[in-house]
Parts: structure tokens; sequence; C-alpha cells
């Protein structure tokens, strides 16, 4: 789908609607300003006299604008208008209105000349009075229509979509905008028709996009704050709309393969482009007769795509199976899928986007009270005190919409909240509190379902963004993963997900390598099973860079099931993934196409997902000796206030500074502030990059001390490797692992750390280090780019003295060469002239 007009058109529309929600407000005088000199009760607003009806209705806004707030208010119409707008569209392209006249365009040519008004007399819409109508179109208020038959269309739809277009009542119909049939730069409808091409309202995904887009300005400010994540920050900041074929390709290979194991004779694979056959037979599954034994759940479903596309596989499975097709949406909805969200306004899309894939398959579904299980997460404010339930599952309930399905409530739980309401029973002055109560136990009850099938691309958020609450309650729920949500729901998965069943995840590809989830690999590999994973390249999502990956998990083992793994990394761009993940499925000799049994992981410490390690590599790792067993490798200095100690080595005075200093001690006796400081820098081998110094007069008097005093975490380094002789790294890189000398004369950051032995040792693995043969392994420990300490300290050393010697006198005359390079540099403080003179 083509989403450059979406993506102009949605941020544009939010701020147009806001803008014109606020000037209806104002009209009757319901901003702060207005409602302070004209109070929810007055006869007369701006000189204008208010009839009953009208008083009424700005009392009711008035009343809400207070719960809610003025603005959030204004942004809560203007997203419900932007709603219903855009669900009337997509209707009435594909002929779905129940009228089957167009809302909002003209059905000859498409033009922003709606059909509505040529048609209103003859509209029979629940409350739109004909009589009126007709008044007005004798007076040509093509407008006073048009907002009519508008407001008509929404209530007639509410009947069958309560979820998105709710009851339209009077005092909502105030905060409708004004010059709707204006053809003017502030028109939304106009722009909506005009600019945006029929065939982007094709597929119904194209809400989900307008979702996703409209939000898109909420996010980006959300980032640039830097501000902790208040509740109503997380759907924003964590939405990401799935491409398409990520979702086929989890669909298909978790709900499609529960099915192709049952039912090996089905024509589903001829359907399943993304689909990955096994490599050996399965033994372990659950059996399933019939598709209506099978359930889904999507637990962070956001506007619905997985589910839109769980409904599409699901129909073809019906439809094989020979049920009547006019029957098939209802039984999908009733008994297959589930959702769970934390924004109400994402599961509106959801559900719309469901009960238009029902409408599409059923002409008549809109007529059958059908309801898709769409559930929304929200928070139950419960004041400590306020209720006996025990204050730890009070707590969670009042921040519900915060944790969402990541609450995993215990049957003990569901216990109290029942005694609770049962205690309630008869009180007649706790009803809100009670209404809170029924709402969390159906929560509840709903979170301790397990499913046959669990797909999602839940949020990413790393812990830093997290609030105070947020970030202890998954401290304590979630230790083993607790830097990011998206991790958090990968455990979480495993327990909504029946045993020997399929779950399907879009995460962050941290989990597979960095030591912080090591406890997470060791349960994948040992208690599930990876049966496929795409593993994309940094720009595989359009529009960001991250590390992303998609995979299928089996919840039991199968000892020696070897799993597909596809690597994009060489695919650099997200128009590729697609196609050469396709090209690999059909192909899996085209090179990054990939089977392991993911027990060797086990070989290589930390048990990475290294999938594409050869099996020489696996056998150096249990052959060699861990690196970090020749040597002595501290993690590196942290000073804890950067501004304040560290200085460019040419920013400072340079009799204040020392290079070659010997020792810790020397360091205390001498006169001098500053000494040499590695702090890792750009891609460069052998030597170099020697910018920065450190303040650690003294021997670091200040900066040691200092930090413990204001806790400010400096690492209190080991004293007697201050100064010695070093071969450092760039912990941080945008390529390969970097070795660099130093001779004596620095300490190491810990974003340059290093490790220390004797001269010949310190020579063999810094042209180890800087081999080919490491650049495999640091692929396989650090893909991430991060090379860590702990990753580095575990290579494979298979030491042998055989060519030490030559190794040796490569590697001096290298750091010789590498030395004249950088001092020919004015960066250097070793720089003479430049050999250009």
């Amino acid at each position: 789908m083509d989403t450059k007009e979406l993506e102009k058109f949605c941020p544009w529309a939010r701020r147009e609607l806001i803008d014109a929600v606020d000037l209806r407000c104002r009209l009757f005088a319901l901003d702060p300003d207005g409602l302070a000199a004209n109070p929810a009760d007055s006869d007369v607003v701006a000189g204008h006299v208010l009839s009953p009806q009208e008083k009424a209705q700005r009392a009711k806004l008035a009343e809400r604008i207070g719960a809610h707030g003025y603005d959030a208010f204004c942004q809560e119409m203007a997203y419900t208008w932007f709603n219903r707008f855009a669900a009337i569209r997509f209707m009435e392209v594909h002929g779905y209105l129940p009228s089957y006249v167009r809302m909002f365009s003209n059905s000859e040519d498409g033009s922003f000349r709606p059909d509505s008004i040529s048609c209103a007399a003859d509209l029979d819409l629940p409350g739109l009075d004909k009589t009126e109508i007709l008044n007005l179109l004798v007076k040509g208020d093509d407008e006073g229509v048009f907002r009519r038959v508008i407001v008509a269309q929404c209530n007639e739809l509410a009947e069958c979509l309560p979820e998105v277009f709710g009851q339209v009542d009077d005092a909502d119909a105030l905060t409708l905008p004004d010059g709707l049939l204006n053809s003017s730069e502030h028109s939304v409808l106009y722009h909506m028709v005009e600019d945006i091409p029929e065939e982007v309202w094709d597929d119904v995904e194209v809400l989900g996009w307008m979702y996703q887009f409209y939000n898109a300005e909420l996010k980006d400010a959300f980032f640039k704050s830097k501000r902790k994540a208040a509740a109503t920050d997380i759907a924003p900041a964590t939405q990401l709309f799935t491409p398409e074929w990520i979702v086929r390709y989890m669909v298909e290979n978790s709900l499609g393969r529960l099915w192709m194991l049952n039912h090996p004779e089905s024509h589903l694979r001829d359907r399943m482009e993304y689909y990955i056959e096994p490599d050996t037979e399965h033994e372990d599954f659950i059996r399933v007769e019939s598709p209506e034994d099978i359930t889904l759940c999507d637990p962070a479903c956001g506007s619905g795509h997985i589910l839109s596309y769980a409904f599409e596989l699901l129909y073809a499975i019906y439809e094989e199976c020979g049920y009547i097709a006019r029957e098939i949406p209802e039984l999908i909805l009733t008994k297959n899928l589930s959702g769970y969200e934390v924004d109400p306004r994402a599961a509106q899309i959801a559900s719309l986007v469901l009960a238009l894939r029902a409408r599409e398959h059923d002409r008549r579904f809109f007529t059958r009270d059908v309801r898709a299980d769409v559930r929304v997460l929200e928070s139950v404010p419960l004041e400590e005190g306020e209720t006996g339930l025990p204050k730890k599952l009070a707590e969670e309930l009042s921040h519900l919409g915060e944790i969402g399905s990541l609450l995993a409530p215990t049957d003990e739980d569901i216990d109290a909240i029942r005694a609770e309401l049962a205690s309630r029973a008869g009180d007649l002055f706790a009803a809100a509190t009670k209404d809170g109560l029924e709402g969390a136990l159906e929560a509840c009850e709903a979170l301790r379902r397990r499913f046959d099938v669990v797909v999602a691309n839940p949020p990413y958020m790393g812990s830093s963004s997290f609030n105070p609450f947020m970030s202890g309650w998954v401290k304590k729920n979630y230790p083993d993963v607790k830097s990011d949500l998206c991790t958090c729901f990968i455990e979480r998965v495993l327990n909504i997900c029946k045993p020997s069943c399929f779950s399907g995840l879009a995460t962050s590809n941290s989990w597979m390598f960095l030591s912080s989830f090591e406890k997470l690999r060791n349960k994948l590999i040992d208690d599930a099973t990876i049966e496929t994973l795409v593993q994309l390249s940094v720009h595989g999502f359009h529009g960001i860079a991250a590390q992303v990956c998609t995979f299928v998990l089996r919840n039991s083992v199968t000892p020696g099931f070897k799993g597909s793994y596809i690597r994009l990394n060489d695919f650099d761009h997200h128009s590729l993934q697609e196609p050469k993940t396709l090209e690999a499925i059909k192909n899996p000799t085209c090179g990054w196409f990939y089977r392991r049994d993911a027990s060797t992981f086990h070989q290589i410490p930390g048990s990475p997902i290294a999938y594409w390690a050869s099996d020489g590599l696996m056998d150096a790792f249990r052959a060699g000796t861990n690196l970090k067993e020749l040597v002595k490798m501290p993690y590196g200095f942290k000073t804890g206030d950067n501004d304040s100690f560290l200085r460019l080595w040419w920013e400072i005075s340079h009799t204040d500074s020392y290079f070659d200093c010997s020792n810790f001690e020397e360091s205390k006796n001498s006169a001098k502030k500053w000494f040499a400081y590695n702090k890792g820098g750009q891609f460069r081998r052998w030597y170099g990059n020697n910018e920065y110094v450190l303040l650690f007069e003294k021997g670091g008097e200040r900066v040691i001390g200092g930090a413990k005093k204001d806790n400010r975490n400096a690492a209190d380094y080991a004293h007697d490797l201050l100064f010695k002789p070093t071969v450092t790294w760039s912990r941080i890189s945008s390529g390969k692992l970097a070795m660099r000398s130093y001779q004596h004369g620095s300490i190491n950051d810990m974003t340059g750390p290093g490790f220390f032995a004797d001269e010949k040792t310190l020579c063999l693995l810094q042209a180890l280090c800087n081999s080919k043969i490491i650049e495999l392994v640091s692929a396989a420990m650090s893909p991430t780019l991060d090379f860590q300490p702990g990753q580095v300290g575990a290579y494979p050393v298979l030491a042998t003295d055989e060519w030490a010697s030559e190794i040796t006198e490569y590697v001096m005359q290298n750091r010789f060469v590498s030395k004249l390079d950088w001092d020919s540099l004015e960066t250097s403080w070793d720089f003479k002239r430049s050999p250009l003179l």
C-alpha cells in the first residue's frame, strides 16, 4: 500500500480537527475562559439566549470537560470525528453503507460533491427529520443538510458498530466541525476525498495506517521530551503498524502451521506464501478437528492488523471444511479471535476492522448483532483502603491501562475480586466502585485464558522511559526481561499460549544477543522450540532504524529439531525485506537461509541465537580457552559526570597534561591534573583515537571520591592496572571490532574498555582480535555492534607458539605504521608537522 498521502493527511487532519472542535466549543463559551465567565447553567452566552435544548446540551458538555480537562476533551472529540469520517469513507467506497448512498463523494466521478445532499430528501436514516431537511434544501442551506445527514448516518451505524460510532446525541453534535462542505485548505472531508486516491481505500488496513499516522506527532513529541511515560503516553509512543508481510509470516507459521500439522492434506498451504515447511515431522502438537476449536489471541492488538489477517486465514479454513459462507464471519468472531488493548481508540479501529472483514463476506452482517472480542484493559482507580483487595492487586488494577495484558492474575486474585463484589451486594453508595470491580473481574478472567495461537507485535519501550510505577512493577514481575516492554511480552506470551501450541512475535532482536537476556534465551532454548525466525536489517522497518526480528515459537521442546532462520542483515532497506524473505523460503540454498538446532547455541558462552555460525566455529568454542582467562579484563572506568571530568586534550593546558604516566602512585605524586583516557572512537585498528583526557589529579581524588559522595556511580577501578600497557577497543561501533594498543599512561573508559597482560600476550591477542576469524566470532557474539567486555572475554582462543614470533613482528609493524598515520594528524598530541610539507 502506498501510504505517502496518508502520512501527510493524518497529522494535518488531527491538528485541523482539534482546532475545529475548539472553535465550536468557544462558540458556546465552553473553553476555560468562557466557562469562567459563563457558568454551565447560564441562560445567555455571548449575547445569545440559549434555548432549553441548547442549555441542556451545553451543560452536558461542560460536565464532560470538567471531568477530562478542556484540551483532552478537544483531542478526544477530534479523534472521534476522525474515526467516524474514515469509517464512513471506507464504507461508502466499498458500498457497505446500508443506504448505498455515498455520504462524502459523488458516485459518478468520486469528487467531493456528496450524493447524500442530492438524495437527502429520500434518505431513510434514524432521527433524520425529512420536513426539516426539505426546508433546509428550499433555503439552499446545504451545510445544514449535510450536518444533519452525517449525524443521522453515524447514529444508524452506531446500532451495528457502537465501538466506533456510539450514539451521537445533541451534545456531541455541537462539536461537529463547521464548514464541512468547504473546499478550503482547512476542510478535512474535502482533502480526505480529493487527496487520498480511492485505491488507497481498497484494503481495510488503511484504517490501521491512519491510526498510526494520526498519532505520529504525539509519538515524536514524547521521545523528544525524554520524559517518563505517563499512562496516556504509552499507546501513541509504542504504536507501530506491523507491515503486512510480517503479519502474514507470523500468522501463517503459527495458525497456519497448527492447521497443516493436523490436516496435512489441506490446500491451505497453497495460499500461505510465507509458510516455512518444518525440517522434520512434529509429534508434539495439539489435535484440532474443527476450525471452531481454534482460539487465537493478540494480547496487544492495536488497530487489529494481525487479527484481520487471522480472520482471512480462518475464513479459508472454514471454507475448505465446507461451512456455509454467510455463517463463517460470525463463527470466527465469536469462537476464534480475541484481542486485548490498553488504548480505547486503537481498540475501536480493531473492532471496526474485524466488522468490515465480516461484512466483506456477509452482506447482512451489520444486522446480526455480532461483536468482535476486542477488550479494552482500562485502569480501575481504587483508592487505598477503598476496598478489601490485597494491596498489590488493587495497585495493579489502578494501573491496568498501563500494564495491560502483562498482568497475569492468579486464581486467588479473581477469588478476591469476587469476594469483594459479594460483600458490596446492595451497597447503593458505592456504585462506581462496584462497576469498576465488575470490569476488573471481567478483565482478569479474560487474562487468565490460554490460547492455541498467540500472535503479537507488542509495544517497544525501553526501561529508561518507564514511569516510577511501571519501572518498579516490571522489575518485580519480569526481572529477567525488564529492560523493554517487548521482551516482557515474550515471557508473557509463553504463559498465555497453551502447551505444544504456537506463538508468533515481532520484537527487538536485543533478546537474541545481549547478556541481560541470557536467562530468557535459556528458557526459549530449553523449554520451547524456535520454529522459524527472520532477522531484519537495521532499516527493515520503514522510517525507523531498529534491530528487529520476527519469530514463531512452539511451547514445547522437540530434541534435535532444526528451526528455520532467515538473515536479512545484508539487505539493509525496508523494500528488500519482504522479497528476500520470499526468495529464501522458495530457495533455502540462497545463502541467507539456515537450519539450526537451538540447543547448539549453548555451545557459545551466553547462548546467543547465532544461527548462522558454522560447525567449525561451534567447535572452536568447545575446544578453545576463553580470552578472559588469559588476561585481566576490568569493565572500564565510569566518571559519573563526563562534563566535569573529561576534556579533549587540546582544550586544556599542555603543562597540566601527563600522557606517559607509568602507574597509580606516580599519578598521585605528580603535579599533573589531566591524564590520557581511552574512550573508544571511530573504527581504527592497531593505534590511535587518543583524544580524551581525564581529570585525575591526586590519584583521582575528586572523580572517585566526589562520585561516591554524590552517588554518581563512578567505577572504582583496579588501581594496579591504571596506566599499564593495554589493548583497547570501542565498545559501541558502527562496523567491526577494532583493537588498538596503548603502551602505557592511559585509563580505560567503560566505552573504551581493554585487557591487560604481558607484552607477548597483548600482541598475540591483538592480532587475533583484529583478524577475519574474530570478525566471524564477534558477529555471533555481538551482532548488535555493542562489543561488551563480557562478550569479548568469551572469545575462544586456540593457543599455539608455532607462529608467535612472526605474529608479534607483524603486530609491531602494524602498530608503528598506524601510529605514524595517527601522528600525521593535528588531532594527535605527538603531531610534529604535516606530511605534505
